[in-house]
């Protein structure tokens, strides 16, 4: 034997023990500041996704419910810098000079357009922010994304299919 053991780590079971106990604290502790239960649902989603993660590095933390919290505070953070940098892009694209001929048309083309890209789940409203307000190309998109190329142009595809549905369906 080696003489020092590994410091047990949460596997299986036991990560669905924290689980089962830190689920309710968890959403409960994000529905409470977004007040969207959407966007709770996928935050708590991600929180136990890095719960996953970290208990399959070599020095993972103790996972349980207050380090679920803490990184609950993280990820939530993250959404509000998101959702303000998305609100910046949307309000910049607003703000630019109109070249049509009747620019209440235009006007109200671009508030009925940000009110569809905002009802778009988080990824489409991503990829489609990425790509056509920040002017990245797709292989600057699939390393700012951490995904392959055809991922990211697969998700472009969707992802504008997704908005022009929307966008046509509330227009009829």
């Amino acid at each position: 034997m080696s003489g020092t053991a590994p410091e047990p780590r949460p596997q299986g079971q036991g990560l669905l023990d924290i689980y089962d106990r830190a689920l309710p604290v968890v959403y409960g502790y994000l529905v409470s500041r977004v007040g969207d239960r959407t966007t709770a649902e996928e935050l708590t989603s991600e929180v136990f996704l890095a719960a996953v993660d970290a208990v399959q590095r070599p020095a993972a933390p103790a996972v349980d419910t207050a380090w679920l919290v803490g990184v609950a505070r993280h990820k939530l953070v993250d959404h509000w810098r998101r959702r303000e940098r998305d609100q910046r892009r949307l309000a910049a694209v607003a703000a630019q000079p109109m070249t049509d001929d009747d620019p209440w048309d235009v006007r109200l083309d671009v508030l009925h357009a940000r009110d569809v890209l905002e009802q778009l789940g988080p990824a489409n409203r991503l990829a489609l922010t990425l790509r056509y307000l920040d002017g990245l190309s797709i292989p600057e998109m699939a390393r700012e994304l951490g995904r392959s190329r055809h991922a990211t142009e697969a998700l472009v595809v969707r992802a504008r299919a997704a908005f022009r549905r929307a966008y046509e369906g509330e227009e009829a």
